[in-house]
């Protein structure tokens, strides 16, 4: 009986760090998971911005209509994408449509003094940071529990539960590049 005891004990001793290795890479993914819905979050801000301004520059500038059914479009398809990576692309298009609204705006000094256009561009600097933040977030929180699941006796665990690592939210080409200046 003594034996069995000694035996029982043991493997609880045995089990108890793999019980709390489980947790923590649970832990680690629930928080990359956090990460990933306040990007999420701050995106459909940003989403729910671009009809209003489209509305604001469509007033002033009706006859750039392929420029506003391009950032209309590059919307929808940000909306739909799914994934870092398929989220990434779509909203690479999805700036790069709005660089080209904002190109329009600098031929209408009318439109760049209304009200309501410099609010929402404001609104909309104000989103890319916090999207920008949520970016940071989210790939520290995958920086730790890509860690965690490669590191040992973790990955051992990691492996025998399904744990897979996760991608980053990584900036579009251009966006890595130096910034260029003209005068």
């Amino acid at each position: 009986m003594l034996v069995l005891a000694v035996t029982g004990v043991l493997a609880l001793l045995l089990l108890l760090p793999l019980v709390a290795l489980y947790n923590g890479l649970v832990r680690r993914r629930g928080a990359v998971d956090n990460a990933w819905a306040q990007i999420d979050v701050q995106l459909r801000r940003r989403h729910d911005l671009i009809p209003n301004l489209v509305q604001t520059v469509k007033g002033y500038a009706a006859h750039e209509r392929g420029t506003l059914v391009a950032v209309t479009a590059a919307r929808q398809q940000a909306i739909s994408a799914q994934g870092p990576q398929d989220q990434a692309a779509a909203e690479n298009m999805l700036s790069g449509a709005l660089k080209s609204l904002f190109a329009v705006a600098e031929a209408y000094p009318e439109l760049r003094a209304d009200r309501n256009f410099a609010a929402l561009q404001d609104e909309l600097a104000t989103s890319e940071n916090r999207i920008a933040y949520a970016r940071q977030y989210y790939n520290d929180a995958v920086l730790a529990y890509n860690n965690g699941i490669q590191t040992v006796p973790a990955n051992v665990v990691a492996g025998m539960t399904g744990f897979g690592s996760r991608a980053y939210f990584e900036a579009p080409g251009e966006e890595r590049g130096p910034v260029q200046v003209e005068f």
